[in-house]
């Protein structure tokens, strides 16, 4: 039996608890891993998100002759 199938053989009440507690651990990490940047010491400094602002490829349209 597939993940899905087995997934839909849950009753109603028992996704959206499962599905619930998917969205929950998600907010959870998103709040908490702004703290742990803080406590690690990993805050990005002007001088890296330069540098990520240089890695990026930039595009560059091109008029077509007709």
């Amino acid at each position: 039996m597939s993940f899905w199938q087995s997934y839909r053989n849950l009753s109603p009440r028992t996704r959206m608890i499962a599905g619930g507690g998917v969205i929950v651990w998600g907010i959870v990490g998103i709040l908490i891993s702004d703290r742990a940047e803080k406590s690690f010491d990993l805050v990005p400094t002007d001088e890296d998100r330069r540098k990520l602002k240089e890695a990026i490829p930039k595009l560059h349209m091109v008029e077509k002759e007709k």
